[in-house]
């Protein structure tokens, strides 16, 4: 009996061990999960948020590259943005011009006002009270177009900035330093209108030291914030720069509203500063539970329940092994979902990177010094929509590759119509399908317009073939346009030539030609297969893209 009993109490006293250990070990492990998912999700918050301000304040500087007006006194000035702007597809509320105006030129900027169909042509100050001309010394700042054009915004032109405290600072400030600037949080439309930021992007005509005028995007900071998250582990709120003891922060409406923060109240989990129109902004990231409390709570569940086994002596090593077991899973499982999170997102910085850099080419080459801006402007927008349409197939496929033949949808080529397309549909990779979608923009867009059609065969032929053994395959693509000649045909531009003979066969590996027939344009691709498909970032994409699997 005593032995018995000794044997009952040295299991029990082993069950209280292993139990108090579970729960120490258990409580550190969710402890130390919650914090890491929290600070993972916080970084990737901000990051996404720091992208989405970087967005925002590109546009502004396109568009103030692009803009490039005769007269600051010209009516609709934003008129020939305007397909650039939606291009862009951004959530602004309200684009603005407004323009720097001698106190000589007020009279013909309300005239300019007026023609645009403005509701309120006058010139007045912010308060809507009549500017006088004759008590001017100085330019003033004011607002002559806006898109969009609404009930609410077509009696906004003619308005004086100069009285406003906030815009007027940063108006001043985007005129000293010559680059874009952000505001302060202000109120947009209206004084009990939603809470937002402006960016202003000074226009420096060229030769020019002054800015004739500034672009202006108004955003809702709900947006920017990214604050409508329900299932998020933290709320957000912005540090208000006005006052050391506030922030704002959003409801579950998306309504933004100052927020007092008293000293012995409680301080955020982390913060974070982004970079947005020249000026850093701190966020706050309160988180929504308690870590160390659930943690603890956890430790305390995991603990009554070994004391509970340890009365179930029979069972009491199944259990605790099966116990043992499940919590592992649970850790791999929230494990194998960082890493691939963490995959994900690396992957994804990376293409993002190398598509901002073709753009970015793609501006530079299109936008040069001395180019038609009219031409130069469908070039630019026609190329971004032969890149738009392959990232939309590439993300359809998760980035696996594209059918060759949808690369040539009306959509994104030019008399799609007229090209008569042959040839295997084989699924290149995304590199390829990049490169290959501008080339055949290209093609497409400098092919001779004036020909009719033969028949009813179209003049324009794209074939090619796959020719060869494993691993030796090789791609061969072959552009025809009949009925043309050196003479009749439209030259390519620079950046065509430069795409066309070296940059899209340097990226396939293989090489190019383009010559003319007696009776056509003719011009070749040769590359090797498997440059073409790219089996290693097939695989990689492949491997990224598979749900993850406890292990057994």
């Amino acid at each position: 009996m005593v032995r018995l009993g000794f044997i009952i109490g040295f299991i029990a006293l082993l069950g209280a061990l292993l139990s108090g250990l579970a729960a120490y070990r258990v409580h550190d492990q969710e402890l130390a999960l919650d914090r890491i998912a929290l600070a993972r999700a916080i970084d990737v918050h901000a990051s996404l948020v720091q992208d989405r301000s970087t967005e925002r304040e590109l546009l502004a500087r396109v568009a103030s590259g692009l803009f490039r007006a005769p007269s600051v006194l010209k009516p609709n000035m934003l008129e020939p943005l305007r397909s650039a702007i939606y291009a862009f597809k951004t959530d602004f509320v309200v684009a603005g011009w407004v323009a720097r105006l001698q106190p000589s030129e007020l009279a013909a900027a309300q005239t300019a006002i007026k023609a645009a169909g403005f509701a309120k042509p006058e010139i007045r100050d912010y308060n809507d009270k009549p500017v006088d001309p004759a008590s001017l010394t100085q330019p003033i700042d004011v607002l002559m177009d806006l898109e969009p054009r609404s009930d609410e915004t077509m009696a906004l032109p003619g308005r004086s900035y100069d009285n406003d405290p906030v815009r007027s600072a940063m108006l001043a400030r985007a005129r000293i330093e010559k680059r874009s600037v952000a505001s302060d949080p202000v109120p947009l439309l209206r004084g009990n209108g939603p809470i937002g930021v402006i960016v202003a992007a000074p226009v420096i005509p060229e030769g020019a030291t002054e800015p004739v005028g500034f672009i202006t995007f108004s955003y809702e900071l709900a947006s920017l914030m990214l604050t409508n998250d329900d299932l998020s582990l933290f709320s957000v709120a912005l540090k208000d720069p006005r006052k050391d003891n506030s922030e704002l922060v959003a409801n579950d409406q998306g309504v933004v509203s100052t927020r007092i923060t008293p000293p012995e109240g409680p301080s955020p989990s982390a913060t974070r500063t982004i970079s947005f129109g020249g000026r850093d902004w701190q966020l706050g990231y309160y988180a929504k539970t308690n870590s160390a409390r659930r943690a603890e709570q956890t430790a305390i569940i995991v603990a009554a329940i070994g004391f509970a086994i340890t009365a179930m002596v029979c069972g009491l090593f199944g259990y605790v092994a099966y116990n043992n077991l499940r919590l592992s899973r649970e850790i791999q499982v929230r494990i194998g979902f960082e890493r691939r999170l963490t995959a994900v997102i690396d992957e994804l910085n990376h293409r993002v990177k190398n598509i901002l850099a073709v753009i970015q080419s793609i501006v530079t080459r299109t936008l040069r010094h001395g180019s038609d801006i009219d031409s130069a402007r469908e070039l630019l927008i026609g190329r971004i929509h032969a890149m738009s349409n392959v990232v939309s197939l590439l993300s359809e496929s998760q980035w696996q590759g594209v059918k060759l033949k949808g690369l040539f949808e009306a959509r994104a080529i030019p008399h799609a119509d007229r090209i008569a397309v042959s040839g295997p549909d084989i699924a290149v990779s995304a590199r390829a399908a990049q490169s290959l979608s501008l080339l055949f923009f290209e093609l497409a867009s400098h092919s001779d317009e004036g020909l009719s059609l033969v028949g009813k065969h179209p003049h324009i032929t794209a074939n090619w073939t796959v020719t060869g053994e494993e691993p030796d395959t090789v791609f061969q693509f072959r552009w025809e346009e009949f009925n043309t000649s050196q003479a009749t045909r439209r030259p390519d531009s620079d950046f065509g030539l430069i795409l066309l003979d070296r940059v899209a066969p340097e990226a396939l590996g293989g090489t190019a030609k383009r010559y003319f027939t007696d009776v056509s344009y003719v011009y070749e691709l040769t590359a090797p297969m498997e440059t073409v498909v790219d089996m290693t970032e097939r695989d990689r994409t492949e491997k990224i893209s598979a749900p993850v699997r406890p292990a057994k």
